[in-house]
Formats: structure tokens, C-alpha cells, sequence
């Protein structure tokens, strides 16, 4: 969980900071599909700030809870996302307009092997991105800790 009534702060690319902010400010009827892959909004704390840090990401679902990929547009390097929530699991993320607390956690082995599979089918260039880089490209199971909650739908359904 993040701060409450502390505004996060979006990204430092301002392409990605506009997609967060209107998908916030539209209750995500604006930004929820970005090329034709739907996104969520997610809240970490940050590592050294303690400060809440949104952005968006493409996501899938597994289990009644959401999946993300940690790729960083291919990048070597880890997001700042995903730094932040391995030292502070506790996320908030908002679905089109249901803001839900969770609980982050990269997925292993086998799980991985499944969860990488949906999201590849969600966002093909995940396979791309993982071909040209040395880090194994992390998956992360963001498990809803809101009691309300909306059931849980198929695997890789849209809600």
C-alpha cells in the first residue's frame, strides 16, 4: 500500500506521465488500452524516497490477480518500478476505475514459464525484448489484498 494522500509522482518520460495521468484522471476510459493492450495503473513506494511512484503497464490476468512484466522496453537495466516494490511488496493498482490493494511478487520456475506465456500472447515484443538482453526479464503476480475485490475472471480476460 502507498501513502494515502500523498499524489504519486509519474514517470520521467513525459509520454509515459501523460498516459498515467489521464488514465487517473478518466477513471481509465482514456489510457486503459494502449496499442491495443489493455494497462493498469500501478502504485509502488519508493526505495529511497518512501514516496508513491505510478506508472502504467500492460497486464494480464492469472490466478484473480494481475500480471506485469518487468521489462523495461528491453532495457539492461531493471525499472525503478519493480526496485521499488521488491523492497516494498505492498502496491496499490487501479483497473480502469477500481483502485485495488495488493501484494507484488516475481513469479519462478514453472510459474514463470505459464505466467511469461500469457503475457507474451498479451504483448508479443516481451519475447523480443528478452532476446536481446542478458537479465532474465522478471514477471510479477500483483495479488489483490482488497477484500472487495471483483471476482476474479479466465485467465488473459479482459475485465
Amino acid at each position: 500500500m502507498t501513502a494515502p494522500g500523498i499524489s504519486p509522482t509519474d514517470s520521467r518520460t513525459p509520454v509515459i506521465a501523460q498516459h498515467a495521468r489521464t488514465y487517473a484522471a478518466t477513471g481509465g476510459q482514456q489510457g486503459q488500452l494502449w496499442n491495443g493492450a489493455p494497462t493498469l495503473l500501478l502504485t509502488t513506494t519508493g526505495r529511497k524516497t518512501g514516496l508513491p511512484r505510478r506508472t502504467p503497464l500492460i497486464y494480464g490476468r492469472h490466478h484473480g490477480g494481475y500480471l506485469v512484466v518487468a521489462s523495461n522496453a528491453g532495457a539492461n537495466d531493471h525499472p525503478d518500478w519493480y526496485l521499488n516494490l521488491l523492497q516494498n511488496p505492498p502496491v496499490t493498482i487501479q483497473v480502469v476505475d477500481q483502485v485495488i490493494e495488493a501484494r507484488a511478487r516475481p513469479v519462478a520456475g514453472v510459474e514463470r514459464l505459464t505466467c511469461w506465456a500469457i503475457m507474451t500472447a498479451r504483448w508479443p515484443d516481451y519475447d523480443s525484448y528478452q532476446s536481446r538482453i542478458s537479465r532474465v526479464i522478471p514477471v510479477i503476480f500483483l495479488e489483490p489484498v482488497t477484500p472487495e475485490h471483483p471476482a476474479a475472471t479466465s485467465e488473459g480476460d479482459r475485465p
